[in-house]
């Protein structure tokens, strides 16, 4: 039986310890349209067809209270990764952005077939990455 067809990532979780951080960051420094925040648990941003979750881990863990929606308890610890495509020729200036914000660029290169990522960290330390979509149009 052949597998049903993926579209996409609809969504991509990823877990902070400060939501206040987490916004200012996604929100104000990326951009990002804020969805919904429910304090001391998550707030959510809208990245063109895609949603960022960015969740308090200990509020993940919680099983769902009676007449809440059945989601089941997950989470996790330790930095994630996240990464965001970014056409090539507006690299430059997600850099000039970050850099301007105070955001320290971790790292910055070209992979061997030529697309290239640039690497920061958020406030929680996830490793947040831009890259050029070739980045996965991996030549044969």
């Amino acid at each position: 039986m052949t597998a049903p067809t993926l579209t996409g990532v609809l969504e991509a979780a990823i877990y902070v310890d400060d939501l206040d951080a987490a916004e200012g960051f996604y929100g104000g420094i990326l951009g990002l349209e804020k969805i919904i925040r429910v304090e001391g648990r998550h707030v959510f941003f809208r990245c063109g067809t895609s949603v960022v979750l960015a969740f308090i881990a200990e509020a993940t863990e919680e099983p769902p209270r009676d007449g809440a929606l059945p989601v089941p308890p997950h989470g996790a610890r330790g930095p994630g990764h996240l990464c965001f495509s970014v056409p090539g020729a507006d690299l430059d200036a997600m850099v000039t952005r970050l850099t301007d914000s105070g955001i320290a660029i971790e790292s910055d290169f070209n992979w061997p077939h030529g697309p290239r990522s640039v690497y920061v960290r958020d406030p929680a330390g996830n490793s947040v990455e831009f890259a050029d979509p070739a980045l996965w149009e991996i030549p044969e």
